[in-house]
């Protein structure tokens, strides 16, 4: 009996998570479409999660791959574009934020690997520091175009011109997908792994 009800609660929550991947999903109140155009390219939504600190949201992420990956590796190699959104769940100092990226990178990078992103990194420190704040639903986004680099976007608009080395693409990914994330439960989630994407479904 015990065996049938855990199989019954499988089925049913399978059933749940493919009738809201089809009209995409909500985290925390941000709606992330199921999948999105860049350029001639379809992207589909990978996984989607909540970056806590502590006990309190800081902000809801989204990936988007051509085609499904469930390891950092796999994110990495996938060709294609590649696109990460991020919608701010609280006010946050926008030069802060920054640091915490170029740290997370230097952390998580191997050394030749980081010492090849200084160039980006300057580059996004740069706009990130042009802001003073990033508030309460505002977005920026990571977005890989092979053959152009990395093109970093605020509230949808590409800030400065694309960032071209691999290196610092690479770097930047694994703030979320290194081996010490900023967050291990929205790396899981990024990752399309459940529980962490499906708690948050409508």
């Amino acid at each position: 009996m015990r065996r049938y009800l855990v199989l019954a609660a499988a089925s049913a929550l399978f059933a749940l998570s493919q009738h809201c991947s089809a009209q995409g999903i909500e985290v925390a109140g941000v709606k992330f479409a199921d999948s999105l155009q860049v350029g001639d390219s379809k992207l589909r939504l990978n996984g989607a999660g909540i970056r806590y600190k502590l006990m309190f949201k800081v902000y809801a992420a989204a990936l988007y791959l051509s085609e499904r990956a469930a390891t950092p590796e796999a994110v990495l190699k996938a060709a294609g574009p590649r696109h990460l959104q991020i919608v701010m769940l609280r006010e946050i100092d926008a030069n802060e934020l920054g640091k915490l990226f170029t740290r997370g990178m230097e952390q998580n990078a191997p050394r030749e690997e980081f010492s090849k992103s200084i160039n980006g990194i300057l580059r996004m420190s740069e706009i990130f520091s042009s802001r003073k704040k990033l508030q309460v639903g505002e977005s920026f986004s990571v977005e890989w175009r092979p053959g152009t680099g990395t093109l970093i976007s605020i509230n949808g608009k590409p800030a400065g011109d694309p960032i071209p080395e691999p290196e610092f693409y690479s770097a930047l990914m694994k703030i979320w997908l290194g081996n010490s994330p900023a967050d291990p439960q929205l790396k899981d989630a990024l990752l399309g792994k459940a529980p962490a994407v499906r708690l948050n479904y409508n």
